[in-house]
């Protein structure tokens, strides 16, 4: 295993082993050195940007404490999740770290390792101001484990104008089919171009282009049944899923497996290729790599998922044993503050998760996210393990690896249905 398939399994195996030894006794939340490490994987230059966002929030109200940004590179947390289940087992948490919401969060919270945030939930009126999909997917046992820095949405379509000029390719919008886009990844290819950008050395980018392609085909209804064990893995949706699937891959940049998901981004900006299916992050980056949204590119939901909001929060947690208990509520305590969420989300690409921040400075895009946001259902993401459990997760990134390599929609499905087995979940 490498990459994101170890990611998922450290923390499937973490969990388990903590939750067997009773988890861990809280330090005293007084507990002070002067000092904060935080671990997270934001390395990019609009994730640097964001990160930078929160330290300075952090010192503005805690001048004489010395916070140590212990970021690791690798998309989506591959290496980061990896070095932090190392530390986990040796005892030496940092004092804060990354991770995402739902079953992720709720995995360190059922092993013990991360303390409730309850008293910033309280003092913050978090319950109220939060979005409801995002508040349960950061609690466990009634308490909520972790802060979140904002939303991306996953399913979405970006595009360089200038590429589909040159392939006399119409710009696409709201109520873009599959069927139209694979067709205009054909009319790219046929001008000479590039049509579609992957940044496959980060393994969750075919992973999130699976994901899209499968709510394409079952829609909001079928992700629920999902993540609820009901969908059939051996099915004729999830084959048709499989197929067009298959069909994108077929269109990818043959430089894919050496670019990282930000130099495929940055690719795109540069207008080395038509399309990228990819969180917004990417928005992001665009933007840092000095491209214009409307003059250089564009952005729409996913094909075939213009009704739901695929979701990938991102969420700031606190250790159990931190060495700075004190300081590392203080840094999670101003992640929600209205002007913290607005300068992080303007650098992130992402929106706020709580009512109460104007989004009216921000890009025309991220306006219109934030409207999807609060007004269709959020799902969360099962590439970024948020909706099933990190056994399952791990299952998918090999059942999609497997895909690729042997477009085999019962090798797909066994390896599915194993990752059902081993996360308990009920099957249809």
């Amino acid at each position: 295993m490498s990459g994101r398939w170890c990611a998922a399994a450290a923390v499937a195996a973490i969990a388990l082993a903590l939750s067997a030894c009773g988890g861990e006794t809280p330090t005293s939340a007084t507990t002070s050195t002067k000092r904060l490490e935080v671990v997270s994987w934001w390395t990019s230059g609009s994730e640097a940007a964001a990160l930078r966002v929160l330290f300075a929030t952090f010192r503005r109200s805690n001048p004489g404490v010395r916070a140590i940004n212990a970021a690791v590179p690798g998309g989506a947390g591959s290496n980061a999740i990896v070095e932090l289940a190392k530390r986990l087992q040796h005892h030496d948490p940092p004092d804060v770290w990354q991770t995402f919401a739902g079953t992720s969060v709720q995995a360190y919270a059922s092993g013990g390792v991360v303390r409730s945030v309850g008293s910033i939930f309280a003092r913050e009126g978090l319950r109220a101001r939060m979005n409801p999909t995002i508040l349960k997917a950061l609690m466990h046992d009634g308490r909520p484990f972790g802060v979140p820095t904002g939303a991306h949405r996953s399913n979405v379509l970006f595009f360089n104008k200038k590429v589909l000029e040159h392939a006399g390719v119409r710009p696409p919008s709201s109520g873009y089919a599959l069927a139209a886009f694979l067709a205009d990844l054909e009319k790219v290819e046929a001008s000479g171009g590039t049509p579609l950008c992957l940044g496959g050395r980060d393994p969750f980018t075919k992973v999130e282009l699976f994901e899209n392609t499968l709510l394409s085909v079952i829609g909001t209804r079928g992700w629920k049944d999902m993540v609820n064990g009901n969908l059939d893995w051996r099915s004729g949706r999830v084959r048709t899923a499989l197929e067009r699937f298959g069909a994108m891959l077929d269109y990818a940049d043959p430089n894919a497996s050496r670019l990282t998901w930000d130099q495929a981004t940055r690719k795109l900006a540069a207008g080395g290729c038509a399309f990228e299916s990819m969180n917004d992050s990417a928005f992001g980056e665009l933007v840092a790599d000095g491209a214009h949204e409307g003059e250089d590119f564009g952005a729409i939901p996913f094909p075939g998922t213009d009704d739901s909001f695929l979701a990938v929060v991102d969420v700031f947690v606190a250790a159990t044993k931190a060495k700075d208990a004190k300081n590392a509520l203080a840094f999670l305590s101003g992640i929600e503050k209205p002007a913290t969420q607005l300068a992080f989300s303007r650098a992130k690409g992402s929106i706020p998760v709580v009512r109460d921040v104007n989004v009216s400075s921000l890009p025309a895009y991220q306006r219109q996210s934030s409207k999807a946001f609060w007004t269709l259902p959020v799902l969360l993401s099962i590439a970024h393990g948020e909706a099933l459990s990190p056994q399952f997760e791990e299952g998918l990134y090999n059942a999609v690896s497997k895909y690729v390599r042997t477009r085999s929609p019962n090798a797909f499905a066994d390896d599915l249905e194993t990752a059902v087995y081993n996360a308990h979940i009920p099957q249809p």
